[in-house]
């Protein structure tokens, strides 16, 4: 069935509430009486088997006897009636059905959730919820919530997925003055969900700014591609809640335990380039201004002030939230010497010191309105005796409406006591951006200029590379028919070779005799590590020995890995000792790639060694990447500068990192039964010298052959 567009849900005709009641103490009158007091365009359907009358429009027995197409349905009746309502809707033509009633997949009950979402499908209708306040659309002027009556009309859009914080933020926005242009509850997301709504919400020109709150993410992949496009048009703020942890088999590898839902989930909305937001205070700051404010052109910014200390708190501020400050100190001298009494400073931050009158900081903002160099501008002021709060309330009217008009943004602190508080109080009113702290200026110019740079990167082609993923497949079906869910040391060799990735010369002996042969054929010196399938880290259990010169050191390194591994797992089944040659050393990076099983494929990048997971110096990425996207992920890290050569040393390959990311990449995308794929270390060596992987680890599901278990 063809699924009936979203723009039904927000523009719809005609409306009809199933548990409408005559009783103004139960949720069916709430929504109705909201509905029509909201002054809603379109038709008011009130059903009940009661029948009877609310708020002057019938009540029909049965949606069944409205002779009209209906749009949207509303539920608002016991769980338990769900079901027939929603036979009776798809009878009926219905487009869209919100289920307002709880009882669902929140408390257990996730069989008749699904069951409802499969009969609407397959009857080609979408559904809202269940578990929800409602939604509101000012584009209709539709408030079918059983929240707040008097919803301010204005440019944000918000999806949330909690019901009680959606109803608490209606009443907060007013509060704060913030417009809404749609407010959608999502609830338990059985069909609907944030991917759907970014979809319309993107395109209508009402919404400017998008605020999603999230608890839970179901489809990871659909939700990357709808936000990775919104945010190259609108802002897009998320505030995430609950953190989770994989299951067992992540505990198996680096990459797994070093995920965390948190950690992927913040990388990933980076990667989309959303502005993640840790609060909802903070959230609703960011819609206030950026609904308001224009965005900069550029990404230099001054700090004009009239107190020195208040200059440092927001020059560090600055540096939290990502906002340049200009540095020209001769143009700033030439541009604003005349009004810092010759004792204040033209470095920026630009101090008019605390004899600063209302006159000179409009001075002083007009030399900064008209400067070329300058894109931003943050104007703080500390309370004294030279301004009255009349003064005060003017020179920022004034001053903002030149910057609106001539589109540079300017925001202003203010500090100090009850004058303070009146002016920054009446100032807020009119959605002029004043706050009592520079930190919260701060942040929302620097969430701007994230916007900003983040909408106008071009979209670059992902990339995969030339695999053998026959070969790898052919692996695959040998460990599996085996009964493991990981590779042995010779099997990854063979994955590595297929995904031509170099490796070091190695050989597995089976006794002291062939670990001394394979060792004179290898080279020393040689490293030795023990092959078990019941052994996965190697190094924990004294499995792994390194820097082995001669015949003798290898004799007694056998001995004692084979010693060490029966101690620690004496019915562990032994394959043997493998003998590899050890590579020479250099800057050791890690690269994994894993099938997280809400966002799919992912690839991590991090300093390497037997320290990853103490450093935690990782970054991560979704898949498929860019060329650019991988640099960037590369240089995320705090030990990038390592990569670029400190203290005399050279420049690491780091093309030679890209490519080895790209492969995994593609191994990873392309072979759903691998869940882990992870090197540790690759050996990183001068540019242009290449890269050699060390060690790698490889972790299997059940699925089926072509099947993704993500």
């Amino acid at each position: 069935m063809v699924k009936p567009s979203i723009k039904y849900l927000f523009e719809p005709k005609s409306i009809a509430v199933i548990g409408a009641s005559e009783n103004p103490l139960k949720i069916g009158h709430v929504i109705v009486k909201n509905i029509v007091e909201a002054g809603y365009h379109g038709k008011i359907y009130p059903v009940n088997p009661k029948g009877g009358e609310v708020l002057g429009h019938k009540i029909y027995s049965s949606i069944t006897d409205i002779n009209d197409e209906i749009d949207v349905a509303t539920l608002v009746i016991p769980a338990k009636y769900a079901y027939s309502a929603l036979e009776m809707c798809a009878a009926a033509g219905v487009k869209h059905l919100p289920i307002v009633s709880s009882g669902f997949s929140e408390i257990g009950n996730l069989a008749e959730e699904r069951k409802l979402a499969k009969y609407a499908r397959e009857h080609g209708m979408r559904i809202l919820g269940p578990n929800i306040f409602g939604h509101y659309s000012a584009k209709v002027s539709l408030n079918a919530t059983f929240g707040p009556r008097d919803i301010q009309k204005g440019n944000v859009a918000i999806i949330t997925q909690s019901g009680a914080l959606g109803i608490a933020m209606i009443g907060k926005t007013a509060v704060q003055n913030i417009g809404l242009s749609a407010i959608i509850s999502v609830g338990n997301k059985s069909d609907i969900d944030e991917a759907d709504l970014l979809e319309y919400l993107v395109e209508q020109d009402d919404t400017k700014i998008i605020l999603i709150y999230i608890e839970g993410i179901q489809q990871g992949e659909r939700l990357i591609k709808a936000l990775s496009v919104a945010t190259k048009v609108k802002p897009v703020i998320v505030i995430k809640s609950g953190r989770s942890k994989r299951g067992a088999i992540a505990a198996a590898s680096h990459t797994g335990s070093l995920a965390g839902s948190d950690n992927i989930f913040d990388a990933i909305m980076r990667q989309c380039g959303v502005l993640r937001a840790e609060s909802v205070d903070e959230a609703l700051e960011w819609c206030n201004y950026l609904s308001n404010a224009p965005l900069p052109k550029g990404e230099s910014t001054i700090i004009i002030t009239n107190g020195g200390g208040v200059g440092v708190l927001a020059t560090d501020a600055c540096e939290k939230y990502s906002v340049k400050l200009y540095d020209d100190s001769q143009h700033l001298r030439d541009q604003f010497k005349a009004v810092t009494h010759g004792f204040g400073s033209t470095k920026n931050p630009i101090d008019l010191t605390g004899e600063a009158s209302a006159d000179e900081y409009v001075l002083a903002l007009d030399v900064a309105l008209q400067d070329k160099y300058i894109d931003g501008v943050l104007a703080l002021y500390c309370e004294t005796a030279m301004m009255t709060a009349e003064q005060l309330i003017k020179m920022i009217e004034d001053s903002y409406a030149k910057y609106i008009k001539i589109g540079k943004p300017v925001l202003f602190s203010l500090f100090g006591g009850e004058k303070t508080e009146r002016c920054i109080k009446a100032l807020t009113q009119k959605n002029i951006p004043v706050f009592r702290d520079v930190y919260n200026a701060t942040s929302c110019l620097g969430v701007a200029y994230s916007f900003n740079k983040m909408r106008l990167i071009t979209a670059s082609e992902t990339i995969d590379s030339a695999v053998d993923i026959v070969a790898i497949d052919k692996i695959i079906d040998g460990v599996l028919a085996d009964n493991r869910q990981f590779m042995l040391a010779h099997e990854g060799e063979g994955l590595l070779k297929a995904a031509g990735l170099a490796g070091p010369r190695n050989g597995i002996a089976r006794n002291i005799e062939s670990a001394v042969k394979l060792a004179d054929e290898i080279g020393y010196p040689v490293v030795m590590k023990i092959v078990s399938r019941d052994i996965l880290h190697k190094s924990d259990v004294g499995g792994v020995l390194l820097d082995l010169d001669n015949q003798d050191e290898v004799v007694d390194a056998y001995q004692a890995i084979m010693h060490n591994c029966k101690a620690h797992k004496p019915d562990a089944s032994i394959e043997g000792v493998e003998i590899v040659e050890q590579v020479k050393s250099g800057t050791e990076v890690i690269i994994g790639a894993m099938r997280d099983k809400i966002f799919g494929p992912i690839m991590m990048f991090g300093l390497g060694g037997i320290y990853v997971e103490v450093m935690k110096d990782v970054s991560f990425r979704a898949l498929p990447l860019s060329r650019r996207e991988v640099r960037t992920m590369i240089k995320e890290i705090r030990s990038y500068p390592l990569l670029l050569g400190v203290r005399g040393e050279v420049r690491k390959d780091i093309d030679g990192i890209v490519e080895t990311i790209f492969k995994l990449g593609t191994i990873i995308r392309n072979c759903p039964r691998i869940t882990d794929i992870e090197i540790n270390p690759l050996m990183v060596y001068e540019e242009g010298q290449g890269v050699k992987t060390v060690d790698v680890r490889v972790l299997l599901s059940n699925a089926e052959k072509g099947e993704n278990d993500a």
